[in-house]
Formats: structure tokens, sequence, C-alpha cells
């Protein structure tokens, strides 16, 4: 059976984020900074129409919850993480020791998941830090992804030391 993987983009405060649905669910979104966008259209009608006003919603409320069907590809692990992730509310943190003893796993193996999330913003991996600073995101310790990290953080009224 043939996959139907549909590529677009839309413009938010962040800048231009390209988001992937495959078989009618959201898949992958590429951030500014975070991720590559790569080819993609503007968003038209369908599906694209509705991940886009939500993250145009969530663009003038960070605390806007998603509600979209997804199809995240991931470990079984991963997908433990990547829910626990989407516990976590707007304007809070955790550490990843905190998440790895929640799951009974380990800091580095919840890092590893956070890394690997393809939903950002929808599977909030930026509100997982590290003990003593803000931990890495999109697979970077600094740069331009991690001040993406902070940059979404301080949306949600969060500030980090360091």
């Amino acid at each position: 059976m043939q996959e139907n993987v549909e590529r677009y983009y839309c413009r938010t405060v962040l800048g231009r984020i390209a988001f992937t649905l495959r078989d009618g669910r959201l898949a992958a979104i590429d951030l500014p900074g975070a991720g590559e966008a790569g080819d993609a259209m503007p968003v038209v009608e369908g599906l694209a129409t509705e991940v886009a006003r939500q993250l145009e919603a969530w663009a003038a409320d960070p605390r806007f919850v998603f509600s979209l069907p997804l199809a995240p590809a991931g470990t079984p692990f991963q997908r433990r993480v990547w829910r626990a992730l989407r516990a976590i509310p707007p304007g809070e943190v955790r550490t990843y020791g905190e998440l790895a003893r929640q799951l009974g796993s380990s800091a580095r193996a919840v890092g590893g998941a956070c890394r690997a999330n393809p939903l950002p913003l929808v599977v909030p991996c930026h509100r997982v830090v590290a003990a003593g600073g803000p931990g890495g995101f999109a697979g970077r310790t600094q740069g331009a992804a991690l001040a993406l990290k902070r940059r979404l953080l301080a949306r949600e009224g969060v500030r980090l030391e360091t």
C-alpha cells in the first residue's frame, strides 16, 4: 500500500514552519533553526489548513493545546516519552532525570527520545531541561537550536539560569 506523504509550510512568529502529513495525520514539524524546512508547498486546504490554524493559534497563545491526528514515527519507548512530554503543562519544565524516574529509564534515554521527537511544539520537548541548565534542543547544545529552545520557553514564561 502506497503512503500518501505531503509537505507544507506556514509562517508564524517563529518564522517558516514546515510540516509533513502522512496518510491524513501530522507526522513531522521542522522549526526554523532546529531542522531543515526543505521543499514544501504553501497550505491550501484540508488537514494542512487545520495544522496551520493550530500552529497560528499556538503562535498567538503559547498555552494553546494542540488537537491534531498524529503519526510520529518512533520506537515504543520514544512514544512513551513523547506521551509524557505532552503532559507537561505550558510554562513548566521537567528535568531529563525527573522524566527518567517517572518512566523507569535513564536521563540519557529520555534525552535521546527528545532529540528524536519529530513533532516539536505539539510534543513539547523544549520543556525538558538539564538539572543545571537548558540541556539541548534538536540534538544541539548551543547555537540557533538552543536559542530557539530558550525563546520557546520564554514565550511560556520560563526563564532559565545559564
